[in-house]
């Protein structure tokens, strides 16, 4: 284990934050609450080295401060109602200017090349140290800040990693704040000359809110905890002549002209068909492959791309291991897609309005004989450059970590995607040493 030291801890508030009656606060939707009980998700960027005369340290608040007045509703904290009338409670998030965790740490035993070349193959451990959320869940929001970052100085490095709530933002709404902050931070632009945050306008008619929750499903229950050595991560890169590959063989697979496989597609359907055949799983059992998909534009209105805010919807792809053994990358890749396409607005808000007469918040999203696609290969990871370089890599943290998780980001080099996987240790083994797997594909 990395020796890490912290060296301080702060609060960085919004530039110039004013807590007047104006404050806004932001009612929670069901997709929102369903995630109350996860943990942050946390990500990480690695750096080059900046040169020492670079005070990194004051140069990242200042400009963080300046990112947080434009995006408010991470720097507030999240508030629960009991309604002692029917024993429910409810939530807002309340965009107080309370400020986010700032940690600084070094870790000055460890080098660029431990983070990107280790040892075994595997994602060192060492690396959940370079995290400031671990464990936290969406609930403890209340106390906890909405997002939080650690910057940890490397011997020939720096790694900024970082943990949101999931009921505040999703993806897509963090990556847009972190490549404002980087912009800020390099360019010295103040937020007069960068656009107004667009709060996510719209919610369900016909659904009061905010929305009341049985104070039972709000409670976190007792978890047993599994040992995480159960568990290892290794980093997959898809070249763009392996995507070009793989999507050509599952189009040139699918007999039907209204279905085109996207790239995404054919690789999160040659990840799921080569873990379910290397998983010893009877060929009678269910196995699902989830995406976590962007609805904004799916809605009816659409809202606008840039809107701020949590607004994921899960496909569900459901088959038998044995379907999927029998059958190949074009049949899978079909039902990934079908399920995608069927994901409308429609569907979104009938979700909606049962989740509402029923609350029912999961301890876990992940499910057993289950593969969970989160992240996108078309978020802006290697655009963020501080003032000191772009980054080296980018790496997933604890947060939300299950057996069958599979975090996509895109590779260094453009058309390349990157998948962090998550799998129990021996069927990640085999899958490192499947010859037909890695021919599209090879170990980071």
């Amino acid at each position: 284990m990395a020796n890490v030291v912290v060296i301080s801890k702060t609060i960085v508030r919004p530039e110039s934050y004013n807590d007047g009656s104006d404050r806004v606060k932001i009612h929670l939707t069901p997709w929102d609450l369903f995630f109350l009980r996860s943990e942050y998700p946390q990500r990480g960027l690695l750096f080059p080295k900046p040169d020492p005369e670079t005070e990194i340290i004051s140069r990242l608040k200042s400009s963080l401060s300046v990112a947080l007045k434009i995006f408010y509703p991470f720097a507030g904290r999240l508030v629960k109602i009991e309604n002692e009338d029917d024993e429910t409670a409810s939530f807002y998030v309340d965009c107080d200017g309370s400020g986010v965790k700032f940690v600084h740490a070094s870790a000055k035993t460890v080098s660029v090349s431990d983070v990107l070349k280790p040892v075994n193959g595997n994602v060192p451990g060492f690396l959940s140290g370079f995290f400031p959320a671990n464990g936290v869940k969406s609930c403890e929001g209340i106390s906890e800040s909405l997002i939080a970052f650690q910057v940890t100085e490397l011997k020939d490095g720096v790694f900024i990693g970082f943990g949101y709530n999931h009921m505040v933002a999703d993806g897509s709404s963090f990556w847009n704040f972190f490549n404002t902050w980087s912009e800020i931070c390099s360019t010295g632009s103040n937020r007069k000359k960068l656009p107004p945050l667009l709060l996510r306008g719209w919610f369900l008619d016909g659904i009061d809110y905010p929305i009341r929750i049985p104070i039972s499903e709000t409670e976190t229950p007792t978890q047993i905890v599994t040992s995480s050595s159960l568990l290892q991560e290794k980093v997959f890169r898809f070249t763009s002549k392996n995507i070009s590959e793989l999507k050509a063989k599952a189009n040139g697979e699918v007999d039907s002209d209204d279905r085109k496989i996207s790239s995404l597609q054919a690789i999160s359907a040659h990840m799921w068909r080569s873990i379910v055949k290397n998983s010893d799983l009877n060929l009678e059992e269910v196995i699902r492959c989830k995406l976590l998909m962007d609805m904004r534009r799916r809605l009816n209105p659409p809202l606008e791309k840039e809107c701020f805010g949590n607004v994921v919807g899960f496909a569900t792809a459901t088959t038998t291991a044995g379907e999927m053994v029998k059958n190949g990358l074009g049949w899978a890749a079909l039902r990934i897609n079908k399920v995608v396409g069927s994901q409308t607005n429609e569907d979104f808000r009938v979700f909606a309005e049962n989740w509402v007469k029923k609350p029912i918040i999961p301890n876990q999203v992940a499910v057993s004989n289950s593969i969970i696609v989160a992240s996108s290969p078309w978020f802006n990871v290697y655009g963020n450059d501080f003032g000191w370089g772009k980054p080296i890599a980018v790496r997933a943290g604890p947060g939300n970590t299950s057996d069958g998780k599979l975090i996509v980001y895109p590779g260094i080099e453009e058309g390349n995607i990157e998948i962090q996987t998550c799998l129990s240790s021996h069927v990640l083994e085999k899958l490192s040493t499947d010859a037909e797997f890695l021919k599209h594909v090879c170990v980071v």
